[in-house]
């Protein structure tokens, strides 16, 4: 049965056969795959809905590994898939924790 984790730490993803696969590292925003003379690709990565995209659909072979629900990054230039990194928390924004405000209208934790 598909997990909605398919990487753990220690694990390299499981290559698909018509995808290369990779694991994000913390904060990671672009692709970082070599083309063929050495130079990085460098598109960013986006988050990938591939049950609405019309060729994986065809293809099904990240839905057969990981289910319908996994999260997938996608490069926009050369469609390297990307996991989340497991290390990371999910759902932290990729600009940063944030700040507090100067001007003292932030809502004081809850004890």
């Amino acid at each position: 049965m598909a997990t909605s984790n398919p990487v753990t730490a220690t694990q390299t993803p499981t290559q698909l056969p018509n995808h290369k696969v990779k694991t994000k590292k913390p904060g990671q925003r672009s692709c970082n795959e070599k083309d063929a003379k050495g130079k990085f690709c460098g598109g960013h990565l986006k988050r990938w809905f591939y049950s609405s995209d019309v060729l994986e659909q065809k293809c099904g072979d990240v839905e057969k590994a990981w289910g319908s629900a996994a999260e997938v990054y996608r490069c926009e230039h050369c469609k390297t898939l990307y996991l989340p990194n497991p290390e990371e928390s999910a759902g932290l924004n990729v600009a940063g924790a944030g700040q507090i405000s100067v001007f003292g209208l932030t809502v004081p934790e809850k004890k």
